[in-house]
């Protein structure tokens, strides 16, 4: 054996020394046992690792702020009850600020240490890393209701996905407010994957419902929806689906009272925050604007709803509680009673955590969501929407207008999973 020889053999034979000391295979998604419990990438002898990929400082910075402090806030309360398997949760938090190649640097950093990821904004950002999120066999859960995203075992999109409250949304407005068969509708959605998704929604409600689709695209970066609306006008629209971030729905509804165009909006859960209502826009927002949603409002008459928006409040003096918190709170508890049966599993790899949380439906947190089925990948969990309106009065800044109903025009109809 030749010098160099040996040199590439001794290096080999260290470096596959160096990966089982590891605890990890190639794709650091094996599992090594820790007595008789096994576990996986993120999981050592006192701490489970989660990842956050959220957006701080971009167009969804106040869903992010708020979906990250509440998860913050579940997971702070599971490690004061003893963590799990008797390991403490830490949650790691990286702001992609909405920006794909950002998000792509942020995973590469924090998932090969991490066991599960219970927060991903953005459609565009889940699209970009569920091939890699698939090899790593890693549980994800985005703040993104794209119905495109299904289809993945490794892949948890929650609650009702934006095709299907758009449908429900159109039921609303033709069984309550006044739009009928010949009508024409609105539709002012972002480009990619969310407003994709609303738009097949859309599409099929209206065709369904005998009306006529006015359709209008936006950039993220787009701030003015002077031109939109003036397309709506022209159009003479009875009603307006909203499928962009909560800033452009402000200026689309601004622009609409200061043009007289004076139509029911209905919203995709996207286009709403709460700090709105503190802004100029805010008084008109509440005339006729609607939030098409899975969840429940913190109004809501739920007491579990009150404990949570107790809880929070003490834990965030001063900061909104919006349905931001609440998604990030159940997302955070989605992925912990994973971790809980994978501990009862004697299982906490990461494909042990993935099979856990798919053998069973949603627990119930007594947050009003509807029942939701997690043991499919390939259909939305749940199927029915919430209908609520912005409230300045109101606890969490909306208020209950339908319980969550799944629409005759919504039964009829099924996503494609993936596509």
């Amino acid at each position: 054996m030749t010098p160099m020889i040996r040199r590439t053999a001794a290096a080999t034979l260290a470096l596959a020394a160096g990966l089982a000391a590891a605890g990890c295979s190639g794709k650091a998604t094996g599992g090594t046992a820790d007595g008789d419990l096994k576990i996986g990438p993120g999981v050592t002898k006192d701490k489970i690792t989660l990842a956050a990929l959220t957006d701080l400082t971009g167009p969804y910075a106040a869903l992010g702020k708020g979906v990250t402090q509440a998860q913050k806030l579940y997971y702070d309360q599971l490690n004061a009850a003893g963590g799990v398997c008797g390991r403490k949760i830490e949650l790691v938090v990286r702001d992609h600020g909405y920006d794909v190649q950002k998000a792509l640097a942020a995973y590469s950093e924090v998932a090969p240490r991490s066991a599960a990821l219970p927060q991903v904004i953005g459609s565009p950002i889940t699209v970009a890393l569920r091939g890699r999120v698939e090899s790593d066999r890693l549980l994800t859960i985005p703040q993104a209701w794209a119905h495109t995203l299904l289809g993945s075992k490794y892949v948890q999109v929650t609650g009702t996905t934006y095709d299907l409250d758009m449908i429900n949304g159109v039921a609303f407005l033709t069984s309550e407010k006044g739009v009928k068969s010949g009508d024409k509708i609105g539709h002012l959605r972002l480009e990619g994957d969310y407003g994709q998704s609303a738009l097949a929604g859309a599409r099929y409600a209206a065709e369904k419902s005998g009306l006529t689709l006015v359709e209008q695209q936006v950039k993220p970066t787009d701030a003015d929806m002077t031109a939109q609306v003036g397309a709506f006008k022209k159009a003479g629209v009875k009603a307006i689906l909203v499928s962009v971030s909560p800033k452009q729905a402000a200026s689309l509804v601004g622009v609409g009272a200061a043009t007289g165009l004076n139509v029911p909006y209905a919203a995709s859960n996207s286009a709403f925050a709460q700090q709105l209502l503190a802004t100029p826009v805010g008084p008109v927002l509440q005339k006729d604007y609607y939030v098409v949603t899975a969840a429940a409002p913190f109004s809501a008459d739920l007491p579990g709803l009150k404990k949570l928006a107790g809880e929070y409040q003490t834990a965030y003096k001063g900061q909104p509680l919006d349905s931001s918190v609440l998604s990030g709170y159940s997302t955070a508890a989605v992925v912990g009673e994973a971790l809980k049966k994978a501990c009862a599993n004697k299982d906490l790899s990461r494909e042990g955590i993935v099979t856990a949380h798919r053998s069973s439906k949603s627990q119930d947190l007594g947050l009003g969501y509807a029942p939701e089925d997690f043991t499919r990948w390939d259909v939305p969990a749940a199927r029915a929407s919430y209908i609520v309106r912005p409230d300045k009065n109101a606890l969490g800044g909306t208020s209950l207008v339908k319980q969550a109903t799944e629409s005759e025009l919504v039964k009829g109809y099924r996503a494609s999973a993936g596509g």
